[in-house]
């Protein structure tokens, strides 16, 4: 049997009014007691404090420790000292995922077909204006059916708030803004902005639709890939190769990217350029910051000339 001291890390935690308090756990030692076991059986005592709010450090620091991390490698002697701290209310990755990707299945479809009360009339919707609808719907669709049947997450779950941060960019950018402007008279098949122009040229529109369904096949191939390196259950990493992973660390958000600015073009849409620029900016900086991971972790392994998300650039 091993015991470790676990006490709040800071103020006391409302959660958890025993602590501190001895962690025993039985059959278990040093080398394969891990951070999970200690989290468990604060859980266990109290049951509101559950393993996903927890965080565990070492006493005087601020650096989480993994649940599979042994207590021999966190350097926790027998009797050591443990802090925790109450993360908040959680909720799953999965569920906000799914959240995120319903509101624009709901909305773009919603206005497009509800015209008279968006508009206060009909709209006689153009061809750009039923690809750009099918874009979105086909779009979405398959990101609800990557996150429940291919991503597998990190971490389990995120700050329960970081739904409403995380929603508003799908719901109001890329579903009430956009759907708002695309499927409005300006873009419909009587507009002066489409009639006679290149947007109402099947030819234009269908190359466009090719390339944007390159680009959602491509995305949905590297998703597929990245899943294939992560066991079930494990935060085991790997270096990723292959389709698109030989130019950039993360093709799929280039991929994605590439799919967004098709929409962009073709439709010559500011709201469509403005939801590009924001989430390529926010795709960039997630790329950076795991493409300078993967180079810490892997080192002189991971590939030196490949880019973080733009082939050749960056």
């Amino acid at each position: 049997m091993v015991s470790v001291n676990v006490s709040p890390a800071g103020k006391p935690i409302a959660l958890a009014r025993g602590l501190p308090m001895v962690v025993e756990l039985s059959g278990k030692q040093l080398e394969d007691a891990t951070i999970a076991d200690v989290k468990s059986a604060i859980a266990k005592k109290f049951p509101r404090f559950y393993l996903d709010r927890q965080k565990i450090t070492l006493k005087d620091s601020k650096n989480i420790l993994a649940d599979d991390v042994t207590l021999k490698v966190a350097g926790v002697a027998e009797g050591g000292e443990l802090s925790v701290k109450d993360l908040g209310p959680q909720i799953s990755w999965k569920t906000v995922f799914l959240v995120e990707y319903a509101g624009p299945l709901f909305i773009h479809p919603a206005i497009y077909y509800f015209s008279k009360i968006f508009y206060g009339g009909p709209v006689q919707h153009s061809m750009l204006q039923r690809y750009v609808l099918a874009f979105v719907m086909l779009h979405f669709a398959k990101r609800e059916l990557e996150t429940l049947f291919v991503h597998r997450f990190s971490h389990a779950t995120m700050p329960f708030m970081n739904i409403f941060k995380n929603s508003a960019h799908y719901h109001l950018g890329s579903g009430l803004a956009l759907a708002y402007s695309i499927y409005s008279p300006v873009y419909g098949a009587a507009s002066p902005y489409i009639r006679g122009t290149v947007r109402n040229d099947p030819l234009y529109i269908q190359a466009g639709a090719a390339i944007w369904l390159f680009s959602e096949i491509s995305n949905l191939i590297t998703h597929i890939k990245l899943r294939k390196l992560r066991p079930a259950g494990s935060r085991k990493r790997a270096i990723p190769k292959g389709y698109g992973f030989n130019l950039v660390s993360f093709p799929n958000y280039f991929f994605e990217f590439l799919g967004w600015l098709v929409i962009a073009t073709l439709t010559g849409s500011y709201v469509a350029w403005i939801f590009l620029v924001i989430s390529t900016y926010q795709m960039y900086v997630w790329a950076i910051k795991k493409h300078r991971a993967y180079r810490k972790d892997f080192g002189s392994d991971y590939p030196r000339d490949r880019k973080a998300m733009f082939p050749f650039i960056a």
